[in-house]
């Protein structure tokens, strides 16, 4: 360790506790002895004008926040995303481990200032051999996807913070604060610059909200359509426009195909890993700028591209699909976030006869069979939902099947005489199906679809994926029968 810099920038701290006009600020802390870094950035064009930072706790804080000031500053706003905790450890001549702690503290508050500087004031040019935004989570498929597209043009990384909460799994979770570090220092690894976006209080409003009032509401809501069709991805987007990337790449199972009448989106190569139907909300307009390096890959041929080039993810477990359950479950996340805890109801049979007690109607789903509370007699699955009277209806399973299935709020991005196959859950196979009528392309109030076999467990607040082959040609959300 050299003692004389880490002296220099603990008794000489640069931009301590400057005033910054029209700066962005971002405070972080509560690291191994409670510090606290609050740090602030002046942005201008494509770079990094000035830096200013205050630090609470010990002196090391304050070094290695006036340690990250002296990096960034002046730098062009790629290289400054760069920086991580290596780089201000290295400015403070080395830092032992006890200290090293503030060098991440540094780094974490510098990549969030950074972060919200970019989404809000940077204008980069593009340039000429193209760039292109890769989302990276901290998992395999998102690594790869980041390494693929680096193999082909100037690439930058991306991060979302999307939740916070104690009772998650930061391991199992893709949106956590540990997450977002985790993707950095990946990121940084293979030598991509990384930015941090904070959409916590978007994800909230766009997404949790809606999956609270859709249980509810008595329903069944698939939060990840909402948030790749109309939180994520778009913030992630505008960040590509911002940067100067012609598109964004992530690390979905999913491909496109050019249609003169615009892109569509198409089933992965594998389809055991497809993930069209989380995606099948994306606006044309948007699928015209994504990129999905994965779409003919199966999930082994991923983890060995990473093994390959070493990546630390190689065999990391994936992340949880409902990133903000990982760590807790559905009940308990009502309870706390949304205020549904227990509402004592009916449990009837279809002609309303009572057949037990339940807590809560929004502790079921359409489908469902275990912990229905009913014994005896023939299996009993959950029919139906009703959330002004609380009551939960059962009967057998033969009453679960349908040949009709009503949406609303529909989209057809094709006429709907494309319409052969309909996605119901996102596991499922695709059913053949046809629309009850001819229907054009745009947006539609309702619509009907025949099946041409029984479906079961038809979940409202579902998506329903409409397909054409392995096209994804519309979509809209189930209705109630």
């Amino acid at each position: 360790m050299d003692v004389l810099a880490f002296e220099h920038h603990l008794t000489s701290p640069q931009g301590h506790r400057r005033e910054l006009a029209g700066a962005v600020t971002a405070e972080v802390g509560g690291f191994q002895c409670c510090d606290r870094i609050r740090f602030s950035l002046a942005v201008d064009g494509d770079r990094v004008t000035d830096a200013a930072f205050d630090a609470k706790g010990c002196g090391a804080a304050t070094a290695a926040g006036s340690a990250a000031v002296s990096l960034v500053r002046g730098r062009p706003i790629l290289e400054a995303g760069r920086l991580g905790t290596r780089e201000i450890a290295e400015e403070l001549g080395g830092l032992s481990a006890p200290k090293l702690h503030a060098a991440e503290l540094a780094s974490d508050a510098l990549a969030r200032a950074l972060g919200e500087a970019v989404r809000s004031r940077a204008e980069l040019q593009k340039r000429s051999g193209g760039r292109t935004l890769v989302a990276m989570s901290g998992g395999v498929d998102s690594a790869v996807a980041a390494l693929l597209s680096s193999r082909a043009r100037e690439t930058v990384a991306v991060t979302l913070e999307l939740w916070s909460d104690p009772e998650n799994d930061g391991e199992r979770s893709c949106c956590s604060a540990s997450a977002v570090a985790q993707a950095r220092k990946l990121a940084h690894s293979m030598d991509l610059p990384h930015f941090t976006i904070d959409l916590r209080k978007e994800f909230e409003a766009g997404v949790v909200g809606p999956f609270i009032a859709g249980y509810g509401a008595g329903e069944t809501p698939n939060p990840c359509v909402g948030c790749n069709g109309h939180v994520r991805l778009d913030a992630m987007l505008d960040l590509a426009r911002r940067l100067g990337c012609e598109a964004l790449a992530t690390g979905h199972y999913a491909r496109v195909l050019d249609e003169p009448d615009g892109p569509l989106l198409r089933a992965a190569s594998d389809p055991a890993k497809d993930q069209t139907y989380m995606l099948a909300a994306l606006s044309p307009q948007s699928l015209a700028r994504m990129r999905f390096p994965l779409g003919e890959l199966t999930k082994p041929r991923v983890r060995e591209i990473a093994a390959d080039a070493g990546l630390s993810v190689a065999h990391k477990l994936d992340s949880q699909d409902l990133c903000f359950l990982a760590g807790t479950d559905r009940p308990r996340f009502l309870a706390r976030h949304g205020g549904l805890g227990d509402r004592p109801g009916d449990v009837v049979d279809s002609h309303g006869q009572l057949l037990a007690g339940h807590s809560g109607q929004h502790r079921f789903t359409v489908g469902q069979r275990r912990g229905i509370g009913v014994t005896g007699g023939e299996p009993l699955y959950v029919l139906d939902k009703d959330a002004n009277t609380n009551r939960v209806v059962v009967g057998p399973r033969s009453a679960l099947s349908t040949t009709r299935v009503h949406v609303r709020a529909a989209r057809l991005h094709r006429p709907g005489a494309r319409v052969d196959l309909v996605k119901l859950r996102y596991r499922s196979k695709p059913l053949r199906a046809r629309l009850a009528d001819a229907l054009p392309a745009g947006r539609h109030r309702r619509l009907s679809i025949d099946l041409a076999e029984p479906a079961s467990a038809v979940a409202p607040g579902q998506l329903a994926c409409l397909m054409d082959g392995d096209l994804i040609v519309g979509w809209g959300t189930i209705d109630r029968r």
